[in-house]
């Protein structure tokens, strides 16, 4: 590897409450990737956002080239060749794709009343063709799924000719195919010089595209280590400060478990076809595909997010019919949307608004007075349980990592006390560490009779909680698996199964 590229020495980082870093330092020369690990809540993408110019450092210094270096906003990290892809979204959804990559840069005319639509689709397609997408870049942001937007994030950081570019959770939601591209495009980087700043919660991705590892926990630098020369276990010690459990499988559940949702003939025009499943009390039924295979789709139209053209919906053996989430909600079935930000937050209000919001009505009495104390005693059992990191309930959502806002949407709905918990991407963006918090809990809450559908696109956490496994392929089921009968090979042959309907079975 050549010459130091960047050098962060002794930065420090307070909010309200919260010591977000403490004296951290990294340095990261041309042509490496140095992956940036911790816990949710460690300050990664704290230091992130200092070195992109969203927040300013309290103390400590950052040098590019050997040269100290002020950033005193996004533009002018932009002007010093740093571009950053957030792990989380910052779209406009009412723009077209291409609007979104090139904001504040597009070619005018008309006497520059008019932006140069032509030359915008022509510079977005010609970027999409070097990094292999397949988008139209006249499409509507609002429009895409999480993964698309992701691309469009990193193709929106990648039109900047960064020298130094932080990817921030860049695979949270692609496929093993699209991670695959992208780690081609971030070779080519390497190849042309440029230094990758590179975090992910996922141990796997360290070995496949890091040269080295820097360890960050509680705001504090822990170490730096040579990729190559690191067993990852050890990486993972250092991330805790404690042992991770080795995983397990789970025993199928038994077939004479009561069902308590059944659902017959899920149809939409747009993907679902003659979606047939059941749930058996205290099960954990992970559902596994690759993306649009239509999982999602199908969590939202038993919520009633979605209207579905045809088939029935039975809890407890009665048809139900649910037109939208509160009907769902009222019949003891909770959704945990896999893009939180949009369907699970109001980010602008406090944990415990968040926390207590689905089941207000019973913090209110006859006149519609809140108990404001009832509902502040759930929300601090509901942080201390799941381990929220927060100030107080007071403090406001946004300012909390991404980790912990997905805790708080899960409390939400186990302050409901919902019977039927849906799960979608439940630990996307979550670190290690957290991800045994949850897997604890989802078993936990199994345990005591919940009835959980968890949808997951990383094959070893279904195989690891599910009892049984639906797999589905082009908005069909393929197949249903119990735990014991499945391994990724299995899984993923009935995944790629085009159009073949695998019925209820298991």
């Amino acid at each position: 590897m050549s010459d130091q590229l960047l050098n962060i020495e002794g930065v420090s980082k307070s909010f309200p409450g919260v010591q977000a870093l403490s004296d951290v330092h990294l340095d990261l020369t041309a042509g490496e990737v140095h992956a940036l690990v911790g816990e949710n809540g460690a300050g990664k993408s704290t230091l992130m956002k200092v070195l992109a110019g969203i927040y300013e450092a309290d103390s400590g210094s950052v040098s590019l080239d050997g040269r100290p270096v002020r950033i005193d906003g996004p533009l002018a990290a932009q002007a010093l060749g740093i571009s950053i892809i957030h792990q989380e979204l910052f779209l406009m959804p009412d723009l077209t794709i291409a609007e979104n990559i090139y904001i504040g840069r597009e070619k005018r005319k008309g006497f520059g009343l008019f932006t140069d639509d032509k030359d915008l689709n022509r510079r977005a397609t010609e970027l999409f063709d070097r990094l292999g997408i397949s988008l139209d870049p006249r499409t509507k942001v609002g429009s895409l799924v999480v993964a698309q937007q992701q691309v469009v994030e990193i193709a929106k950081a990648l039109s900047f000719s960064a020298r130094v570019l932080i990817m921030d959770e860049p695979t949270a939601a692609l496929t093993a195919s699209e991670t695959e591209v992208l780690f081609g495009i971030i070779r080519d980087l390497k190849e042309q010089g440029t230094g990758i700043i590179y975090i992910s919660h996922r141990m796997e991705e360290l070995k496949a595209i890091s040269d080295r590892i820097t360890v960050l926990r509680d705001g504090a630098y822990i170490a730096t280590l040579n990729t190559a020369e690191t067993d990852l276990r050890q990486v993972i010690s250092l991330m805790v400060g404690r042992q991770i459990s080795t995983a397990t499988r789970p025993a199928g559940t038994s077939g004479d478990r009561p069902t308590v949702l059944r659902v017959e003939g899920l149809t939409t025009k747009g993907l679902l076809s003659d979606v047939s499943f059941e749930l058996r009390q205290g099960e954990i039924l992970g559902f596994a595909g690759l993306m649009g295979a239509g999982r999602t789709e199908v969590a939202r139209a038993i919520c009633g997010a979605d209207r579905p053209d045809s088939g029935d919906i039975f809890v407890h053996g009665e048809k139900v019919h649910i037109d939208d989430p509160s009907d769902a909600a009222r019949l003891g079935i909770g959704y945990l949307s896999e893009d939180r930000k949009r369907f699970g937050l109001m980010l602008d209000q406090d944990v415990n608004f968040n926390i207590i919001i689905s089941s207000l009505t019973e913090y209110t009495n006859g006149l519609g007075i809140v108990r404001d104390e009832q509902g502040r005693a759930t929300s601090r059992r509901l942080v201390e349980s799941m381990k929220i990191k927060t100030p107080s309930i007071r403090q406001r959502t946004k300012n909390l990592s991404g980790g912990n806002q997905q805790k708080i949407v899960i409390s939400k709905w186990l302050a409901k006390d919902c019977e039927i918990l849906i799960f979608d991407e439940p630990t996307r963006g979550i670190d290690v560490g957290a991800k045994e918090e949850i897997y604890e809990l989802l078993n936990r809450l199994a345990d005591q009779g919940k009835s959980i559908i968890m949808i997951s696109s990383e094959l070893p956490e279904v195989l690891r909680l599910a009892h049984r496994i639906v797999v589905m392929s082009e908005g069909h089921v393929t197949g249903v698996l119990d735990n014991s009968d499945a391994d990724q090979e299995i899984v993923m042959d009935y995944a790629t199964r085009s159009g073949v309907h695998g019925g209820i079975g298991g």
